[in-house]
C-alpha cells in the first residue's frame, strides 16, 4: 500500500510538472508523465489491477528517474510548511 502512495505522488507531481511547462524539460519529465495512466490505479478507492499500459510505463521508467522524482517530492510538504513525508522502503 506504501508504494501504491508513492507512485500516487510520482503521479501528483507530474501532473504538475506538465501543467506548467509546455514542453518537457527532460528525458525523465518525459518518462514520468507516461505514469498518467496509472492514475486510476493510485487515487484512494481505487479497485482492481493496474493496467497493462501503467504497468509498461511504469517498467519504462529509469529506476534514477523515479527515484530522483521520489526525492523532489519529498521536499514539497517542508516547503509548504507540513509534516515531511516519506517512502518506507
Amino acid at each position: 500500500m506504501e508504494i501504491v502512495k508513492c507512485i500516487y505522488v510520482v503521479v501528483l507531481v507530474v501532473g504538475m510538472m506538465s501543467g506548467s511547462w509546455a514542453q518537457p524539460q527532460s528525458t525523465c519529465s518525459t518518462a514520468l508523465s507516461a505514469l498518467n495512466v496509472c492514475t486510476p490505479f493510485v487515487v484512494p478507492g481505487a479497485v482492481g489491477n493496474p493496467s497493462s499500459d501503467c504497468c509498461g510505463a511504469l517498467q519504462s521508467i529509469d529506476r534514477d528517474c523515479l527515484c530522483s522524482t521520489l526525492r523532489i517530492a519529498s521536499r514539497i510538504p517542508a516547503q509548504c510548511n507540513l509534516p515531511p513525508f516519506t517512502c518506507p522502503n
